[in-house]
């Protein structure tokens, strides 16, 4: 978050009070980084409404503060090209719940921006302020590889600055596989093995990060039910949590973690992709 220098904020043309600029100001506000607001309307009749908001920001004392209107045809596609024509690292949108039926026959637009876009998303569900708030980490820690284990540490990382940035506490929540009879490994068919592999792997992970065992909370089942259900235990403002990107037919069907939990989660939600993603988004992003 530290290394944050330039942060796309996404307007919503529908609604006047933008519960992401609040949140981008407060970020922007101890990294110094850049505001760019962005309007996505086709009609491209806001731009008043954009310098009204910029003027306001300089004479708030935010003073790298740009502006635009554009469209490309889809929202998340606009936020995408702005995105990296501006070279932000940080994405901050509002998030407002498409009904059930509608997502049961369309993939939701902040799905596809989460699955798409090559940078940090913000998704603001709340108007609650950070202040003093728990931030909720959720990592695998059952996966070790090299991949994983750098995706766990910009999601701790993350996780710390924010806390830092709130004069919050971060927590941290791993969800183990249930037992599974045919696993080829036997210590995947009793629940206690399985949860004690996590505990051994959970100890690298606290010495590592600092993470007192008040602070780890490891259980078992699967993630989208364990993570909506320890932060509004915890009551956490803000959730932080990484993505594999999944797409084509899977990620059409099944859905990233990141994606499903989106609607149950009672907090903000920060997205994190690997840096192997971000490098295969942009590329793509590129090339569009």
């Amino acid at each position: 978050m530290q290394a944050v220098r330039s942060i796309l904020v996404v307007l919503d043309p529908e609604h006047a009070h933008s519960r992401a600029l609040t949140r981008a100001k407060l970020i922007a506000s101890v990294t110094g980084a850049r505001l760019h607001l962005l309007m996505c309307d086709k009609r491209h009749e806001h731009s008043a409404v954009l310098s009204l908001l910029s003027s306001q920001l300089h004479d708030d004392g935010y003073d790298n503060v740009t502006h635009e209107e554009a469209w490309r045809g889809t929202l998340h596609d606009t936020i995408i090209h702005v995105q990296q024509a501006e070279g932000c690292e940080l994405v901050i949108k509002e998030h407002r719940p498409d009904n059930p039926l509608k997502r049961a026959l369309l993939t939701p637009t902040d799905w596809k921006l989460l699955r798409h876009c090559p940078c940090a998303v913000l998704m603001v569900k709340s108007e609650r302020p950070w202040t003093e708030g728990t931030i909720l980490a959720a990592v695998d820690v059952g996966n070790q590889d090299d991949h994983h284990r750098r995706l766990h540490a910009a999601i701790v990382d993350h996780g710390y600055d924010i806390a830092a940035l709130a004069k919050g506490e971060l927590h941290v929540i791993s969800a183990h596989p249930s037992p599974m009879l045919s696993a080829a490994d036997p210590a995947f068919q009793l629940s206690e093995t399985i949860e004690q592999r996590y505990r051994d792997a959970c100890k690298a992970f606290q010495a590592e990060y600092d993470i007192s065992e008040d602070r780890l909370h490891v259980a078992e089942g699967p993630a989208d039910v364990l993570i909506p259900h320890v932060q509004k235990k915890l009551d956490a403002v803000v959730t932080v949590i990484g993505t594999v990107c999944r797409t084509g037919i899977n990620g059409a069907l099944i859905g990233n973690t990141s994606e499903v939990v989106l609607d149950t989660l009672e907090s903000d939600v920060l997205v994190l992709k690997s840096e192997e993603a971000s490098a295969h988004l942009a590329q793509l992003a590129r090339s569009a």
